[in-house]
């Protein structure tokens, strides 16, 4: 077997919920027989980038042509086009963050985390300009990274309005300032595209030498787990059967696509809704831990689901 050495040791900059690092090996195990023996990927998409676990597993290990990651989050795309290209000015904003914030007293941090989300970040969403890349995108995905690594349970969440809504979390010595991982993840997204859209805007490019990895924001298992509005909104049951149209096209023009989601038989098992909605496909079910949740007692190993059109 060839061995493709290039890992940098980059990681996810950003704690996520719905992570795949504790799946990885899951899913590099079902990577087409070709990609695995090879480790070759001629072009990667990674659709719902978010933290991005996968994507820099792959990166790192695999040979990867042209990689493309997509995301409707515009804090988060905003976030990976700046390490790419000012790893060192968010090193230095994020380091003076750290000093600041980790001498302080509990009551006092929870002061300086809601002045940086309120009157910081949400304060100026209005007039932010996306669009035009400016020192002030550094300054924001300083924030971003800040409040993520001291908010509660490191969620990413924002309201309908786009403000960032997490309250602040109670951890010692958090690492804010990660300048070697920093600086490894720059390297790794030297050359990726990196896109602000919807998933279907990738499928134009998609064709038979892609491999594309899917992992949409997850359909609740009931009423009270209902996390899908990272992005200020929801991502509907109306949207999940937009998605698998999206997956059969893709798959009618060639390329290899994995998808994740939830198993609604872990609740109902007469809930057929993936199975009917990927029937044509390989539907394996896999073991995975629920990392968040309020209750201790609900994070139990569960069962999600893996799609796979070859």
């Amino acid at each position: 077997m060839l061995k493709y050495d290039n890992n940098l040791g980059s990681k996810p900059f950003l704690k996520w919920a719905g992570g795949k690092k504790q799946l990885l090996s899951t899913i590099e195990n079902k990577l087409p027989e070709d990609i695995k023996k090879n480790r070759k990927i001629d072009k990667y998409f990674e659709v719902f980038v978010g933290g991005g676990a996968l994507f820099f597993h792959l990166m790192n290990n695999y040979d990867v042509g042209e990689s493309y990651i997509y995301d409707i989050n515009k804090e988060l795309i905003l976030t990976y086009n700046v390490i790419q290209k000012d790893p060192k000015k968010l090193i230095k904003l994020l380091s003076e963050l750290e000093d600041e914030y980790l001498p302080l007293e509990q009551d006092s941090r929870k002061e300086y985390y809601l002045d940086i989300r309120n009157n910081n970040f949400n304060k100026h969403l209005s007039e932010f300009d996306f669009d035009n890349y400016s020192y002030e995108h550094v300054i924001r995905a300083s924030q971003i990274i800040f409040m993520n690594k001291t908010c509660f349970n490191g969620l990413f969440r924002l309201n309908k309005h786009g403000e960032f809504n997490v309250p602040h979390g109670r951890y010692k010595k958090p690492l804010i300032c990660d300048k070697d991982n920093i600086l490894a993840v720059s390297k790794t997204l030297k050359n990726t595209h990196i896109i602000n859209a919807n998933y279907d805007v990738s499928e134009e490019l998609i064709d038979n030498d892609s491999l594309v990895y899917l992992d949409p924001p997850y359909r609740p298992l009931s009423s009270k787990s209902n996390f899908t509005t990272y992005a200020g909104f929801e991502f509907t049951d109306e949207h999940q059967i937009e998605l698998s149209k999206f997956y059969k096209r893709i798959s009618d023009k060639g390329a290899k696509a994995i998808l994740s989601n939830s198993d609604p038989k872990n609740e109902d098992e007469n809930d057929n809704f993936f199975d009917d909605l990927y029937a044509e496909f390989t539907i394996e079910r896999v073991k995975a831990k629920r990392s968040i949740n309020s209750n201790g007692k609900n994070r139990g190993k569960i069962n999600e689901i893996l799609v796979m059109n070859y």
